[in-house]
């Protein structure tokens, strides 16, 4: 670990560094972080390194000095991680650990810009400010002098959240030639075309995406957008879930605002494709609020407003605790701020196992309490889920 640690040192005490991602763990354990994150901060005047460990379903903060940090990193990389993204204002670093435990460090062309570190500081976002972008002039989000419309700031601020999502999770397809990526139901597609540009002009990456939607006159405007701006690999297509056979392997799946079951269909594509990565904002969930009941919860289902968003609520959970059992690590996170929309919470799941039994069990006993039979998930998974269940009784 010798050249990791005079890498390290170079990078954070010349303060270098930019951001960090640790991956891969040697031994997989349940009660062990799954990823650690590393970025610089600044806090009561002092520069420090905050280490943010990701556990399945929450994550932890840790400040530490800079030869602390350092001690950390190179511990961490010794003991639990076999990869590491470094990215600097120099150069990107990827440190590889083999299971003989010999390093290999790869170095990349930058690809991220230093940020102010000061938390009084203005937002830095991966889509900057007052920097006219193509795709974003087009779809009407800023003028063609990279001014954000005021009306389009909370779509702008939305953009950022998702690929600020997306980049946290990209270490998991980086083995990958070229990445094969479906949003389902996307609309007018601000994300879709904001996904490409991150993957393709910023990270470099070779893709294929496909937006699918059911509005004709949005996919043909969709299609034109991406033929002027020459995003020759970004297609638009009409048509439904279910039908959809464009790819035989898909990488990533994205379907924001699906409307009530339409999103298990497309979590169910997901897990027959075997994707890496699903991203889900589910929409008008509606199927469970005349199913679910517990007379201790009375006092809640009595109450129409209550009961709507208390099924929102249980039909997600529902969603990621199979997506647990079919082998994905799964968080809920907000997507953007509530005071805009209810409609908030993103289920990010990354692909780690192939069956989690231990997850049965625990699914089981949350359809007893609130009293529900054969949810629509359990049909559209089919076999995938079903076969699982019954191995488990």
């Amino acid at each position: 670990m010798n050249d990791v640690r005079e890498l390290l040192e170079d990078i954070i005490t010349s303060e270098k560094l930019i951001y960090g991602v640790l991956s891969k763990l040697k031994k997989k354990s349940n009660s062990i972080y799954t990823k650690v994150s590393v970025k610089p901060v600044l806090i009561k005047n002092e520069k420090v390194i905050q280490f943010t460990y990701h556990y399945d379903n929450k994550v932890m903060h840790k400040n530490l000095s800079f030869n602390q940090a350092i001690e950390n990193i190179t511990k961490l990389m010794n003991d639990y991680f076999r990869q590491a993204m470094l990215f600097t204002v120099d150069a990107d670093y990827q440190i590889l650990v083999s299971k003989k435990g010999k390093v290999k460090i790869l170095k990349k062309k930058p690809s991220r810009k230093k940020v102010n570190l000061s938390h009084n500081r203005k937002k830095n976002y991966i889509i900057e400010e007052n920097k006219p972008y193509p795709f974003l002039v087009r779809l009407g989000v800023m003028n063609e002098k990279g001014k954000v419309y005021s009306k389009k700031y909370d779509k702008f601020k939305q953009i950022n959240r998702f690929l600020e999502m997306v980049s946290d999770t990209i270490t998991t397809l980086e083995n990958k030639t070229t990445l094969n990526i479906v949003d389902f139901g996307c609309g007018k597609s601000y994300l879709t075309f904001a996904l490409y540009h991150y993957l393709v002009n910023i990270l470099g990456y070779d893709v294929n995406i496909v937006g699918l939607d059911l509005k004709k006159n949005v996919i043909e405007f969709c299609n034109q957008v991406a033929m002027d701006l020459k995003y020759e690999k970004l297609k638009f297509k009409h048509g439904d879930i279910k039908s959809f056979e464009e790819f035989e392997k898909v990488d990533m799946v994205v379907t924001l605002h699906a409307c009530n079951t339409a999103t298990d269909d497309a979590l169910a594509k997901a897990v027959k494709w075997g994707a890496d990565i699903i991203m889900s904002v589910p929409c008008c969930q509606h199927e469970l609020f005349n199913k679910i009941h517990n007379p201790i919860m009375k006092p809640m289902e009595k109450h129409g407003i209550i009961k709507e968003r208390l099924a929102s609520l249980i039909t997600d959970s529902l969603r990621a605790n199979v997506l647990e059992i079919l082998g994905y690590s799964t968080q809920m996170l907000e997507f953007i701020s509530i005071e805009h929309t209810p409609k908030n919470i993103l289920i990010r799941a990354i692909k780690k196992e192939n069956i989690n039994k231990n997850a049965v069990e625990e699914y089981k006993n949350f359809k007893t309490f609130w009293n529900i039979n054969d949810p629509y998930i359990e049909q559209a998974m089919g076999d995938n889920l079903t076969n699982v269940l019954k191995m488990s009784k």
